[in-house]
């Protein structure tokens, strides 16, 4: 605190964005694509085409899983809604049932199943910006805890440490060298400051449990007790081995949906399909409310009629679902999810330049600036390798989609192997080549491998952008025009990187 308390939090903001910044990186990039992981599933699943309405598409599954699994000790049916186009269906294997048999299956609206290729699909995106991958979970998210712990103290100390925080906003300066990232770095981080507040404090909070457990451990005897607590179910009732047939279940999503103004249904699980104790939850879409919780009705799987309510959730459950669903999202209508979208690039704009903006400052201040001392150079590497490495990788992740086979075993791996094979690949050449030459070499990779994406998919499934822009298919054309859009924004900094490397020469 010898130099002031405003430098001090300078130092600070400087040093918690740079020590887990690549993984923060790496976490708002997929979590900004997690926006539109539905989108980006049924891009990655071209041979499904149709979005049923939810009470034929219901009674569909309910047949379908009549025929083929009435026997089974539960059914769990995940209702299609206005950005899914199909019917998922689970069930739980019956008694004796071979234990490599499957357990779910996706449906049209007729009740056909579909057959589509296998993929990790945008969830393994939304999953992957909290979860990591090829670590253990519990390693994995205190790690993300972590560096969402240090991106709230770099929010922070750079709001106290830019005195013209405001004024900046408004200069953005081209050609300037470290005057231009520091603008770049002020308006990506302004623009979208509520955001990248909320974003990141509501990620901790969703997993508050995991980061602050004594205040579980002091009131619960263990952690079965805590969560019977905070989140009671309702039993569904022993088997009673009476034979009785499941009533319809669109008549009951009717009545959930009456009670609840018209909101859309999630999920409905039955228990004891066939029997006279069946029992059905009704479960409201995650879209229907910022609770991502929802609501739950239940009704008597013979008679159809609803039973007694759940318990009254208290303020503490309400608050927590509440903070998770402004988190994900997912109550965000279209033109909400794209600012969500957007402010999310806004957001990993600002650690990438952040992350440039500490070599490019400390640069000038180096003995040999030509030739930094080691740790310097790891950083410079490391900058290369995931701000134009991971971009780069999605783009594989979206191509491995198209050019893998379609009855490849274990395809979902595949694909995600091949995100983590093109990041080594760029990994490796960041490492091995000059700065400025992979900087540029790089980031012209990235605006080919991008404009690849729609080129490589109207070829293999022929609903390239010209297709789609006849037929009106608004996904695939949102999602081809942003993939153009990457390309020519990838396109322009490989050009101006490489023109300011020329008049440097």
């Amino acid at each position: 605190m010898k130099t002031g308390f405003r430098q001090s939090m300078a130092g600070l903001h400087t040093w918690s964005g740079l020590l887990l910044g690549w993984v923060l990186f790496v976490m708002f990039a997929c979590g900004s694509a997690a926006y539109f992981q539905e989108e980006i599933t049924r891009w990655m699943q071209p041979e499904v085409v149709a979005a049923p309405d939810q009470a034929s598409a219901v009674s569909a599954a309910q047949r379908w899983l009549g025929q083929h699994h009435a026997t089974s000790p539960s059914w769990f049916i995940t209702v299609p809604g206005k950005r899914s186009a199909v019917t998922e269906v689970y069930w739980e294997a019956a008694e004796g049932a071979a234990p490599d048999m499957p357990t779910d299956a996706r449906l049209d609206g007729t009740g056909r199943e579909v057959t589509a290729r296998a993929t990790a699909g945008g969830y393994f995106l939304y999953r992957f910006h909290y979860d990591l991958h090829y670590l253990p979970v519990i390693w994995a998210r205190y790690l993300v805890g972590i560096a969402a712990m240090f991106m709230l103290v770099a929010i922070l100390s750079g709001i106290v440490t830019h005195k013209k925080i405001f004024i900046d906003f408004f200069m953005l300066r081209f050609g300037k060298g470290q005057r231009s990232w520091l603008d770049a770095h002020n308006v990506t981080a302004v623009l979208a400051l509520p955001f990248h507040l909320m974003i990141t404090y509501t990620g901790l909070v969703s997993l508050a449990s995991l980061y602050v457990p004594a205040p579980i451990a002091a009131a619960y005897p263990d952690e079965a007790a805590f969560y019977a607590d905070a989140f009671p179910q309702v039993a569904g009732g022993e088997k009673s081995g009476r034979a009785a047939p499941l009533a319809p279940l669109a008549p009951m999503i009717a009545e959930a949906q009456r009670r609840w103004n018209g909101a859309a249904i999630g999920y409905i699980n039955v228990a004891h399909p066939g029997d006279r104790a069946a029992s059905v939850a009704v479960t409201s879409a995650p879209s229907s409310s910022m609770d991502t919780r929802g609501e739950t009705l239940r009704f008597n799987g013979v008679t159809g009629r609803p039973l007694a309510p759940a318990p009254p959730r208290g303020a503490a459950r309400l608050t927590e679902g509440v903070m998770i669903g402004i988190h994900a999202g997912r109550y965000a209508a279209m033109p909400l999810r794209w600012l969500y979208f957007v402010s999310g690039l806004f957001g990993t704009a600002m650690i990438a330049t952040g992350l440039i903006l500490w070599t490019v400052k400390r640069r000038t201040r180096l003995p040999d600036p030509v030739h930094p001392h080691l740790g310097f150079r790891i950083v410079e590497r490391l900058n290369i390798g995931v701000v134009t490495g991971f971009p780069l990788a999605l783009a594989g992740y979206f191509l491995a989609n198209r050019l893998l086979p379609v009855t490849m075993a274990g395809r979902p791996e595949q694909e995600i192997a091949a995100l983590f094979a093109v990041w080594g690949v760029a990994l490796a050449w960041a490492a091995l080549r000059p700065p400025a030459r992979s900087w540029i070499e790089l980031s012209a990779a990235c605006a080919l491998a991008y404009a690849a994406v729609p080129v490589v998919s109207g070829i293999v499934t022929g609903r390239g952008l010209p297709a789609s822009l006849v037929a009106g298919d608004t996904l695939f054309i949102a999602f081809d025009g942003m993939m153009l859009l990457l390309a020519g924004s990838f396109a322009a900094i490989a050009w101006m990187l490489a023109v300011r490397r020329k008049r440097a020469a």
